[in-house]
């Protein structure tokens, strides 16, 4: 399931991407291993033109004390057997942690990158999945809720994102799961509080296999705590072997020269997504 993630793009980066107002959000800090329990920004319904600190693990508004739900299954209790081919219903809407929140509160969660193992070996074998285009950041299907501590008034404000079935991807992966990434075009109708339900989970569908990549990394990322770009260099070839195709969209957007394209053309060693 989607517990880590990367979001190492600067806030004025983001800004630009989503066509935001200039933010203050003072505390973020980019993270190469951004795990449950911490501060992330992220756009919804509520301010769709600015940023938002939200904490990483959802506590709906009615729990006792404070969650960690940091996965929320579209299927709901549905597809037990995670089964690819799923056309059925979608049970998050019945759901009763994430019912109010998929009608009401949803957001866009940032990402660079986001992070999965195999269902067996999960971190000890992970893999970076990120845009085969280069593109980031980009956004994460994701749903929000506002906790109050009835006791101190504490409002605390909490995310989870949204997973669907596994795409070619991540089954090569190994992994039975995938977060609902979300195309830019479905960026602001996922988080427009006027949006039909039907609509919204229309959007509850793997994205296609053929525009994401990814490649295996240290197991050191399993340790919620370890930081550094290191973390993300890879430790083997990526899925989809890099083409011509992607090398051109990576020349043209980071305007490297064709020397540096042939030299990683006839490398064995693929290149690092942040390079």
């Amino acid at each position: 399931m989607c517990g880590r993630y990367v979001l190492v793009s600067s806030l004025k980066r983001i800004e630009k991407r989503f066509n935001l107002l200039p933010s203050k959000l003072n505390l973020f800090q980019p993270q190469v291993n951004l795990s449950i329990g911490q501060y992330a920004p992220v756009i919804s319904g509520s301010s769709p033109d600015q940023l938002q600190l939200m904490q990483f693990g959802m506590t709906p508004f009615w729990a006792k004390k404070p969650m960690y739900l940091f996965n929320a299954r579209s299927e709901g209790d549905r597809n037990k057997d995670n089964n690819p081919q799923y056309t059925g219903s979608m049970g998050i809407i019945n759901k009763p942690a994430f019912r109010a929140s998929i009608r009401r509160r949803r957001c866009l969660v940032i990402v660079d990158a986001f992070i999965e193992g195999s269902k067996q070996d999960r971190l000890n074998k992970p893999y970076l999945i990120y845009m085969r285009s280069g593109q980031r950041p980009f956004a994460l299907a994701g749903i929000w809720d506002r906790w109050v501590h009835k006791a101190t008034g504490e409002v605390l404000d909490s995310f989870a994102i949204v997973t669907t079935t596994a795409n070619e991807l991540l089954q090569n992966i190994g992994h039975h799961r995938s977060p609902v990434v979300l195309s830019v075009d479905q960026e602001r109708a996922w988080i427009d509080p006027n949006s039909d339900l039907s609509q919204v989970v229309e959007m509850l569908h793997p994205y296609p296999s053929e525009q994401l990549n990814a490649y295996p990394i240290s197991p050191k990322i399993k340790n919620p705590r370890a930081e550094g770009m290191d973390l993300l260099q890879p430790v083997g070839q990526r899925i989809y072997p890099l083409s011509d195709y992607e090398l051109y969209q990576e020349l043209r957007m980071q305007g490297m020269g064709e020397t540096t394209a042939r030299k990683r053309r006839s490398s064995s060693d693929p290149p690092t997504l942040f390079d």
